[in-house]
């Protein structure tokens, strides 16, 4: 550009200095225009716009809440209140929270409220006020908007019907697995002479069938045999591999006086039922029974894996009864099964339990309860009897943070002569 070049100048631009010639004829067409599109916002806004006197007199309404409402500008301004367009319950809701709110903080948000239509209909709405004030802090009228909520209440509408139906579902499995995990107990105990017996089953979740099992039953020669056990997982899967290995267990022992035997045989039928995506396995405690001769019974315990029994003792002791190295069922063709035979005297009491009560959240140290603490605890109850037991055990049960697991639980005690329980066991 040379010294002599002028440059363009667009009429408002920036850069301008000075007024150009129409430059104030723009600014007044626009002007007009924000105007008129203030107002036309006004009455054809996508919420409801009202304006009352302090006694909530109508003075202002916008024409989107008229045609949401079907009535007529002049039946309303001058003549109602805004309470009048609620209904019952609205007015009365009005009255006693939303005035007094509005008058003490000056604003009130976001409130749900239903509006009466012309024709009788409602109109679920949303609705926020605030006072406007003069200078000097003085109210002069409310303000208020109002938002169509007929889709959100639609909205929650539908989820709450689906709500109520996920919970009518939710209790039908619940019934459903519970009466499947009757199934999987025995009804009642059998009633052994000379013995106390207790058991309980504690469910962690009634969403869930466990995989927790126990049963005490009749062999020959009044002998008895009675197992504990635990299948990996829950749900139905392990439903089906709970009443595999219960009547598993119960048919190999009729057959097979040594448990260690009557273990092998369930590890065999549940590796031929195992398959690659479902695999099938369980830890076991088995034990045989037999009257003995001073008094109690002998019992021969073997363990597939499972956690060791607990013997607790009439003179104040409790040990676990051994059974290491004894391996899961149902995992390797041949697994090691690991016996061990103790005599349970007048006062002594054998709990088997399975590892849903070690394994418990606790806020001791560790955050799990634990081998060492429930070994403490069966010194601490001791003696005791087969339902003392169980009952001391369904509380501690009770007082930890979360069970996670099904816990099952079975004792038996070898009554004291003369004692209430040995009267109950006779």
């Amino acid at each position: 550009m040379t010294s002599g070049d002028v440059p363009h100048r667009t009429p408002g631009h920036p850069g301008d200095h000075g007024p150009v010639p129409g430059d104030e004829e723009d600014v007044g067409q626009v002007s007009a225009l924000l105007e008129d599109s203030a107002e036309d916002l006004y009455e054809n806004a996508p919420c409801g716009y009202l304006s009352t006197l302090l006694d909530g007199q109508i003075a202002k309404i916008n024409r989107t809440l008229l045609d949401w409402l079907g009535h007529r500008r002049e039946d309303l301004v001058g003549r109602k209140r805004f309470a009048d367009l609620l209904t019952v319950g609205g007015k009365l809701y009005h009255e006693t929270h939303f005035a007094p709110l509005l008058r003490l903080q000056g604003e009130v948000s976001g409130i749900a409220l239903e509006l009466k239509a012309a024709d009788g209909g409602r109109l679920p709405v949303l609705v926020t006020s605030a006072l406007k004030r003069d200078s000097d802090g003085r109210p002069l009228l409310i303000r208020t908007t109002v938002f169509d909520a007929r889709d959100r209440r639609a909205y929650e509408t539908e989820l709450l019907r689906a709500r109520q139906e996920a919970d009518r579902e939710r209790e039908r499995l619940q019934r459903l697995a519970t009466t499947l995990q009757r199934t999987l107990l025995p009804p009642a105990l059998e009633n052994v002479p000379g013995l106390d017996v207790a058991a309980h089953y504690h469910i962690a979740s009634a969403d869930e069938v466990g995989g927790d099992f126990y049963d005490l039953f009749p062999l020959t020669a009044g002998t008895w045999g009675l197992f504990l056990g635990d299948v990996c997982g829950k749900g139905a899967a392990a439903a089906a591999v709970t009443s595999l290995a219960r009547y598993t267990l119960r048919a190999a022992a009729v057959y097979h006086p040594d448990p260690a035997a009557v273990l092998g045989n369930l590890n065999t039928v549940l590796n031929h039922e195992s398959h690659g995506d479902d695999p099938r396995f369980c830890t076991v405690l088995y034990g045989l029974l037999t009257p003995a001769d001073r008094g109690g019974f002998h019992i021969t315990l073997a363990g597939g894996g499972h956690p060791p029994a607990v013997l607790i003792r009439a003179d104040g002791s409790a040990d676990y009864v051994p059974t290491p190295g004894g391996q899961l069922l149902g995992v390797v063709a041949d697994a090691d099964i690991a016996t061990a035979t103790v005599h349970l005297g007048p006062g002594d009491t054998l709990l088997l339990y399975t590892d849903g009560l070690t394994e418990a959240h606790t806020t001791m140290a560790g955050g799990r309860y634990g081998d060492e603490a429930l070994l403490d605890f069966a010194r601490s109850i001791a003696p005791t009897t087969a339902r003392a037991a169980i009952a001391a055990v369904r509380e501690l049960l009770d007082s930890f943070d979360t069970v996670d697991d099904d816990t099952a639980l079975l004792a038996i005690t070898a009554p004291r002569p003369g004692s209430e329980e040995a009267r109950g066991a006779g």
